[in-house]
């Protein structure tokens, strides 16, 4: 059995220790769905929803999360982020709006986390935002699309290539 990388012999939750890994460039991608009534897409589009401009808060929140990932994930290290865009791609024909991060550093350990945290947090801020409108939306397929950098190497979710 491989040998879980957070937990000692012991068997007590730790930190890894990334201090004699290398410093490379590194990236990861995450992405998840948020499915939603068509009216209430079509408010966030026209910018008419009641709390704002729901698309610039959800992306500031996922950049936020991104960089305090290590304050929710409890073993992940605080981490010198030097990119982290998150961007919509609406989906009028089937209600949704694809969320997309990504997240770049120059480190000793990846951003997997920091991605995936960054599509939850923008997830989650756009349900925020239209959940009086709309208490049935449905937030999916939060996953890894792509990572690059580290000794691991390159790694594509097969159904993305």
């Amino acid at each position: 059995m491989t040998r879980l990388t957070h937990i000692d012999e012991t068997g007590a939750a730790r930190m890894v220790d990334v201090s004699a890994k290398d410093v490379t460039s590194r990236v990861a991608v995450a992405s998840g769905r948020v499915f939603m009534k068509p009216e209430t897409l079509a408010a966030i589009l026209e910018g008419s929803a009641k709390k704002g401009d729901v698309l610039a808060v959800a992306r500031v929140a996922g950049i936020m999360a991104a960089k305090k990932t290590h304050e929710l994930i409890p073993l992940c290290h605080p981490l010198m982020i030097s990119k982290v865009t998150v961007d919509f791609a609406p989906v009028e024909a089937e209600s949704r709006i694809d969320v997309t991060a990504t997240v770049k550093v120059e480190g000793k350990t990846g951003v997997e986390m920091e991605a995936l945290t960054a599509v939850s947090v923008a997830c989650l801020t756009i349900y925020d935002m239209v959940k009086a409108m709309d208490r049935g939306i449905r937030i999916t397929d939060i996953r890894l699309l792509e990572k690059d950098g580290g000794k691991s190497g390159h790694f594509i979710a097969e159904d993305k290539a």
